[in-house]
């Protein structure tokens, strides 16, 4: 499902969505980021022979990027119940059925280059971070759940959950250039729908309120900063570039461009139109009380 046909179902506005990051033609971005990666995995061959083996496997002797993707995720989520030769074809049956999904991962590069202080070159969170891991698991889970097969779809979140802490229904709707930032902890339930520019900070949940069926989980509009702790439950929009405090439990409809904290969150501050809480990962905020 392309990103804005998410938003149309989501009751997002397709027209608030930006082009890639680095590139507006999508190959042209992909080329330059794999040229980029092969690059870092070459140096670090040097810097580190105890792990060339490893970065020779996984970038070195791969033709694109997809493969490469396909190669560490199986590294990294097989050997449970299905071999690691297993999960590899089944993330090559993805990425070659839905060529949107590369593109995706390249996006989501591309947002953790930006917004991580601690990123220096785009080897590391394709080899280390969860938050990438888990993303990307989760987009060949949802190819799956898409195929009518749930059984796999499920084993695939099963996995992401035991080995990064981090639990995303397979039927969720996530867009691209989203930086899940630590991973542990964040739960994402079947009916939400992410759009694209999010940053998601650890322990976050976007959670149902009860038992109800249908249609039960948040919208997540475009540019979100979601910080450390927070909780969104309910079928509840959070609008365009709005900023959810840490650990605030928010249960209400959260306007664009403002700020919420608390339990229950209300709006302590607004932001500026232009203002960007997800890319600039700014989780302070000026609001009530005397504060310390």
């Amino acid at each position: 499902m392309t990103t804005g046909a998410i938003e149309a179902r989501a009751g997002l506005d397709p027209l608030s969505l930006q082009p890639p990051l680095r590139a507006t033609h999508r190959g042209t971005a992909e080329d330059e980021v794999w040229r980029e990666l092969r690059s870092e995995a070459e140096a670090a061959l040097i810097e580190e022979p105890l792990y060339a083996g490893l970065i020779q496997a996984t970038v070195l002797d791969q033709r694109r990027l997809s493969g490469a993707l396909a190669y560490r995720l199986a590294h990294r989520l097989g050997d449970g119940d299905l071999s690691r030769l297993t999960v590899r074809d089944l993330c090559l049956s993805a990425f070659e059925a839905d060529p949107d999904l590369s593109a995706q991962a390249v996006r989501d590069l591309v947002a953790i280059r930006e917004r991580d202080p601690t990123c220096r070159r785009y080897l590391d969170p394709f080899l280390f971070y969860k938050g990438f891991a888990a993303l990307e698991g989760y987009r060949v889970a949802h190819w799956l759940w898409a195929q009518g097969r749930a059984t796999l779809a499920l084993h695939v979140q099963s996995r992401i959950s035991e080995v990064f802490g981090c639990d995303i229904h397979p039927a969720a709707r996530i867009g691209s250039g989203v930086f899940i930032d630590h991973a542990t902890g964040v739960v994402i339930g079947e009916t939400t729908v992410v759009a694209d520019d999010v940053s998601i900070l650890q322990s976050v949940t976007l959670g149902g309120n009860g038992k109800e069926s249908g249609d039960r989980h948040p919208k997540i509009a475009r540019g979100v900063l979601l910080s450390v702790g927070a909780k969104v439950l309910g079928n509840i929009r959070v609008g365009e570039g709005a900023k959810v405090a840490a650990a605030a439990v928010v249960l209400h409809e959260v306007p664009a461009h403002t700020t919420v904290a608390g339990v229950p969150a209300r709006v302590v501050s607004r932001l500026a139109a232009d203002d960007n809480p997800a890319q600039s990962m700014d989780q302070s905020f000026v609001g009530y009380g005397d504060g310390i």
